[in-house]
């Protein structure tokens, strides 16, 4: 039995493929297994596979028509036998010491999932910008979600971490099987972090999560609402396991609303008062249901929530004139902007971006 799987879902990915690869199959952690789920790519992605495969017994290839992101993952963990599941996706790739690091954190711990932070990388400049997301005082202590449900808010990220295989399939922890690629990572998180009585993260970074794949699920209207299934999805799953209604219906309702927010800013204009219009008819019937308290309120602004719910059509307006603003605001930080971060800086003139080291 393989120490970790490692899932690698492919879809019409040739450019970065070999880079992804490359950081696999060279992991310090030799006892893996890794299986490429080509979901009916139609550029030479099998063929680079197929090559691959051919120098190195551990890569699984399983060839399939064109499904979808949830179900080639579901299939994935089906295929899976190592103690430990990671997920790397096919336009990403990994710092060769990964998955060595994060197994023995597990193994060291006794603990159902290991998370760590990660890099943001842009193809065109070469760059890196650690994440942050992970904070120190969370780090390397073993909690449980119960205790600390805060890690909900968190950007899922899930393949910066690995999962213990029979804790995954003892508590039904898979994918919506929704079409396409668009949020099923959301899903997934949510289930697994409820359900893990014990949890380590760390501070440490190797996954370098690419950001300018050209690939974009805001302007179609199918992936739009891929957030809304995710979350039904979520609130089916807390309910079907009654005891994690206590603990965790409220606060995903709180999370909800923040998605809902943080996609209308995200999607094509033209979608956004049908979105708001289901925002509020979902929001309109979890009110019914009396469930929000005093931690929803807390994390909501009331008056918004107040008119979203009375007043949808002014809600709109209103979300539409903030977006133009933003908009403004975004075109001068173009025109000239100076960011930092720990080890650079970068000048942006007139849209053309400089990178210096401090």
């Amino acid at each position: 039995m393989p120490k970790v799987s490692v899932l690698v879902p492919v879809y019409n990915v040739e450019r970065y493929l070999r880079e992804c690869l490359d950081s696999i199959v060279n992991q310090t952690l030799k006892d893996i297994e890794i299986i490429c789920i080509n979901d009916g790519s139609k550029d030479s992605s099998l063929s680079i596979l197929e090559e691959y495969a051919k120098n190195d017994s551990r890569i699984k290839i399983i060839d399939k028509s064109n499904s979808g992101y949830g179900i080639s993952m579901n299939i994935g963990l089906d295929n899976a036998t190592g103690d430990y599941v990671g997920i790397i996706e096919s336009d990403d790739f990994a710092d060769l010491g990964m998955f060595e690091t994060l197994y023995n954190m597990a193994v060291e711990n006794n603990v159902d999932l290991v998370k760590s932070d990660w890099y943001c990388y842009w193809t065109k400049n070469n760059s890196d910008i650690k994440a942050n997301a992970i904070s120190k005082e969370l780090s390397n202590r073993v909690f449980s979600t119960k205790d600390e449900p805060f890690v909900l808010k968190m950007q899922p990220a899930i393949w910066s971490g690995i999962y213990k295989r029979e804790f995954l399939k003892e508590n039904d922890v898979r994918f919506l099987e929704t079409p396409g690629a668009s949020y099923q990572d959301t899903g997934f998180y949510f289930k697994a972090m409820m359900q893990a009585k014990s949890v380590i993260f760390t501070t440490e970074a190797f996954l370098h999560y690419r950001q300018d794949n050209l690939n974009s699920s805001v302007n179609n209207k199918n992936k739009v609402y891929c957030i809304c299934d995710e979350y039904k999805e979520i609130e089916r799953y807390i309910k079907a396991n009654q005891h994690l209604v206590e603990s965790f219906l409220e606060y995903s309702y709180a999370c909800r609303y923040k998605a809902y927010d943080w996609t209308v800013y995200r999607i094509s204009e033209k979608f956004i008062p049908d979105f708001i219009d289901n925002f509020a008819r979902e929001f309109k019937e979890i009110e019914k249901s009396e469930v929000l308290g005093k931690y929803f309120y807390s994390q909501v602004n009331k008056k918004d929530f107040d008119l979203l719910l009375n007043n949808t059509n002014k809600f709109c307006k209103i979300f539409l004139r903030k977006i133009f603003f933003r908009k403004i605001r975004n075109f001068r930080k173009k025109l000239i902007s100076v960011n930092f971060n720990s080890s650079r800086k970068s000048l942006v003139l007139f849209g053309k971006q400089i990178w210096c080291e401090k």
